[in-house]
């Protein structure tokens, strides 16, 4: 199943489970569980209940759950502490909070930027 958005912004709730490739040309927020490619123009937010087991490409990503697969983003990956990412992350600019999980390469252009929050 290919799903495709016009723009605005589209949920995939808790409990909702979405099996195949997904396209947005706006925002997503994730909640529930892909079993598929995501592709995002917008921001796609991956909430704490989350799992994705697929690649993923967005403009911005603040992440607080789980994807076991490559991701790639056009400015900010942002890594809750509840964040657990199984796969290589492409991005401009990083911020990952003291807790998150990288199993894999993290790949960034010259001039990139990465933030990492201590614990206080």
């Amino acid at each position: 199943m290919k799903t495709k958005s016009a723009g605005g912004e589209t949920m995939i709730a808790e409990g909702v489970k979405v099996e195949g490739d997904f396209t947005s040309n706006g925002d997503v927020t994730i909640e529930g569980m892909v079993h598929g490619n995501v592709a995002a123009a917008g921001n796609v937010i991956v909430g704490v209940t989350a799992v994705i087991d697929a690649d993923l490409t967005a403009n911005n990503l603040m992440l607080s759950g789980k994807i076991k697969g490559n991701v790639r983003v056009q400015e900010k990956a942002e890594l809750a502490a509840s964040s657990l990412l199984e796969g290589d992350l492409t991005t401009r600019v990083l911020s990952v909070a003291a807790g998150a999980t990288i199993n894999g390469k993290i790949l960034m252009p010259n001039g990139a930027t990465v933030v990492v929050e201590s614990e206080e």
